[in-house]
């Protein structure tokens, strides 16, 4: 028994390491991507790392929904990740010295931040109708899936055309940074990151799986928890790395972006799940974790306007202490509830 539980730990901490450092590279060359094409650190932030950083969350909802049979396993692992990414936000600011990150970062965020209310917002509501039966159905799939959808395109035009006049501007603009690296040799060391992150987020799911089994936890809570933490180390080594590299907006960008794409994820794995409507097959606590991403989205919004100076304790202000509560209350009600 003991052998099987430590095997088990061991191929979660696998996948867990795999991801996080093929995680990290991949800010590295993303950023090489940005300046050998002229694109805005912030663009690239929510197209480039956003998108592929919450590669995993797809995969391993896939994975969770085809192999493992978990589609808990699924949605925790996408409600919980949008949780964790703004989680991350305190340590950010907790890194940043001087200034507090809400006061660094700069005020375009805030239509990101808008339009992740609204998508985490509607997915928490559509949870919370589908748990009274009061969801319609189109062939295998709920009416909010489709309706999830064209609200991601409509926010990825709305982000496109705000960024547009300032990508012409850095296209003339910029100075090659990394002399030593072609475009061609970013592309291929992106794609090979992404792939290593990709081919563990497949295994993950059937692990964590085996892990709710043995431990006897809820598959909702190990999805929340531990699939959502797992699959979000690419956004918190992706963001940590380009804070370091002086890239605050690309980060922020990063996390406010991966959980539009969180979302989008919600949709193709209802697609995938041919059952019937996902969202009624799930536990009612991952409305739970809508919420407390919906609260934690809003601080992040009064931060970016208000712009806070004050620190409160370990170097961070309010408006991080508040996020750092709300997840662990998060946490705390799966764990009792899940």
């Amino acid at each position: 028994m003991f052998h099987s539980i430590a095997f088990i730990w061991f191929e979660f901490v696998t996948c867990a390491v795999l991801i996080g450092v093929a995680g990290t590279k991949l800010s590295r060359y993303a950023d090489v991507i940005a300046d050998k094409t002229g694109l805005s650190g912030s663009w690239v932030g929510l197209i480039l790392l956003a998108t592929v950083t919450s590669l995993p969350e797809l995969v391993t909802g896939i994975s969770a929904l085809t192999l493992a049979h978990a589609p808990d396993i699924a949605v925790g692992g996408v409600m919980g990740s949008c949780v964790f990414n703004l989680a991350i936000l305190v340590i950010l600011d907790f890194m940043i010295r001087g200034e507090s990150v809400y006061h660094r970062a700069h005020r375009n965020h805030l239509l990101t931040a808008g339009f992740g209310i609204a998508l985490i917002g509607f997915a928490g509501l559509s949870i919370l109708l589908a748990s009274m039966g009061l969801t319609i159905n189109i062939s295998f799939t709920g009416i909010y899936t489709p309706i999830i959808m064209m609200l991601y395109l409509v926010a990825m035009r709305a982000l496109f055309v705000r960024e547009h006049t300032q990508i012409e501007h850095l296209v003339e603009q910029v100075a090659s940074r990394y002399p030593d690296l072609t475009l061609r040799q970013a592309s291929i060391g992106y794609a090979i990151s992404a792939l290593v992150v990709i081919a563990a987020g497949v295994y993950l799911p059937v692990v964590c799986a085996q892990l709710a089994e043995i431990m006897g936890w809820h598959n909702s809570f190990v999805g929340t928890l531990f699939v959502a933490g797992v699959t979000s180390l690419p956004e918190l080594a992706v963001t940590i790395a380009a804070v370091r590299m002086g890239a605050l907006d690309m980060a922020v960008a990063n996390l406010l972006g991966s959980n539009l794409f969180n979302i989008l994820v919600l949709a193709i794995d209802d697609v995938i799940f041919i059952k019937g409507a996902l969202l009624s097959h799930i536990s009612v606590t991952h409305a739970v974790s809508a919420l407390s991403a919906v609260i934690m989205t809003g601080f992040i919004i009064i931060g970016l306007i208000y712009r806070p100076t004050t620190r409160l304790m370990f170097n961070i202000g309010w408006i991080s202490i508040g996020l750092m509560v709300l997840y662990l209350l998060n946490t705390y009600v799966l764990f009792i509830y899940g």
